[in-house]
């Protein structure tokens, strides 16, 4: 039935604003970004006047489309409202990106203005035992979960 994941969406704000910080900070690359009011995607959303900016953004190096997309829109209509995108509140998401080296990434990210909920943790139990996380927001509010498994030698 189901045969992968195609991708993962937020709705934000502001897409200049959201690429600055995918983009320009994260370093993620676009790889698509279109201005979309087609009949199609007012059906598909349900919004007989949609109006939409929209991004869609590969980590460099992952082949698309086998790779997971990153897809950043933003509604020019309707207009709409911000949630309280708090972790532990229904419906509020996250994505984890995988990195090498958490410490660096932190620190770089946090000199750039980037906010954190936490300093970096390490994984004390659990199938990631041994190794970090910690979680950020993006400029909407969206947790951003960054994670260093385990190096595969102390496995």
């Amino acid at each position: 039935m189901i045969k992968s994941v195609w991708h993962t969406s937020f709705t934000v704000s502001d897409l200049e604003k959201s690429l600055v910080f995918y983009r320009d900070l994260l370093g993620l690359e676009v790889v698509h970004e279109q201005r979309i009011s087609r009949e199609y995607v007012r059906k598909i959303v349900g919004y007989p006047n949609a109006d939409l900016k929209m991004a869609m953004l590969n980590i460099p190096g992952n082949s698309v489309p086998s790779g997971h997309i990153l897809e950043l829109i933003e509604y020019i209509a309707p207009e709409g409202k911000q949630l309280d995108l708090e972790t532990c509140n229904v419906g509020a998401g996250h994505i984890a990106f995988e990195v090498e080296d958490l410490p660096a990434i932190y620190e770089t990210l946090k000199a750039k203005g980037v906010k954190f909920v936490s300093d970096p943790s390490a994984i004390d139990t659990g199938r990631h035992k041994g190794g970090y996380a910690v979680y950020s927001r993006d400029p909407d509010g969206v947790t951003i979960e960054f994670i260093q498994p385990q190096a595969a030698d102390e496995i």
